[in-house]
């Protein structure tokens, strides 16, 4: 368990124990190659299979289970539960606000504002499943990959960069996600180690989403492809006989 206040939640296992360092590093390497490989070897190889999909993201779910287990983590320590919403909440709004008005000046500056799009019913649809998508990334990033950091360097900037730098290469080579997951990356990482909850995360990560693809033209945003997938819009169909 990190430092912190003590807590009768729920465990994932019986006793109290200190975190191993060798875990909390094999979890990380675990996490982020599986998503590497979802990224860069599966769609050449596999292309949108959902079955592969599917099982990638049990693989990260599963690894972090276990890792909750071996390393004797409680659900509010994890921010499965919703005491810290509030507070994370809170620590979130200034920042999200300020993303938010950056983003709009930016639509409004180059012609590309556009919220109706967002009211057709397949976007409605999509809309759903981006705010589960949401729910999962932030999981992995926070409740995986940010508490293990910390557990090899401590609460902080420095465990906060790793975080979201790892976020960050796992958009690559897609340059505006790159920036823009750096940046929400560190805002939510620092807010996660001083408030521990999933959904306030993941609720400012799906909204951010929703606000740049409103916001900024699909040529900025490379139809949000990232690894071996943002190629595919460089890739020219030759004409028939």
């Amino acid at each position: 368990m990190l430092p912190g206040k003590p807590t009768t939640s729920i465990r994932f296992s019986g006793p109290v124990r200190k975190p191993d360092r060798r875990i909390a590093a094999a979890a990380i390497l675990f996490v982020v190659a599986t998503v590497a490989a979802g990224e860069w070897l599966v769609p050449p190889m596999f292309g949108n299979d959902a079955l592969i999909f599917n099982l990638l993201v049990a693989a990260v779910v599963c690894a972090g289970l276990c890792t909750h287990r071996l390393q004797g983590e409680s659900c509010a320590e994890i921010g499965l539960l919703a005491q810290n919403f509030g507070a994370a909440a809170r620590l979130l709004a200034l920042p999200m606000l300020a993303a938010a008005l950056v983003l709009v000046g930016a639509g409004l500056f180059a012609g590309s504002l556009s919220p109706a799009r967002d009211l057709a019913w397949p976007r409605l649809r999509t809309i759903v499943w981006l705010l589960c998508w949401a729910l999962l990334q932030q999981y992995a990033l926070q409740g995986i990959i940010n508490r293990q950091a910390q557990v090899l360097w401590g609460r902080g900037r420095r465990s906060a960069a790793f975080v979201a730098a790892v976020f960050a290469l796992l958009h690559l080579p897609n340059p505006t996600l790159v920036l823009a997951t750096l940046a929400g990356g560190w805002i939510w990482a620092r807010v996660y180690q001083r408030a521990p909850d999933i959904l306030a995360p993941a609720l400012a990560h799906w909204l951010m989403v929703l606000l740049l693809t409103s916001a900024l033209p699909p040529s900025v945003l490379h139809r949000m492809r990232v690894g071996a997938g943002y190629f595919d819009q460089f890739r020219t169909v030759r004409p028939g006989p």
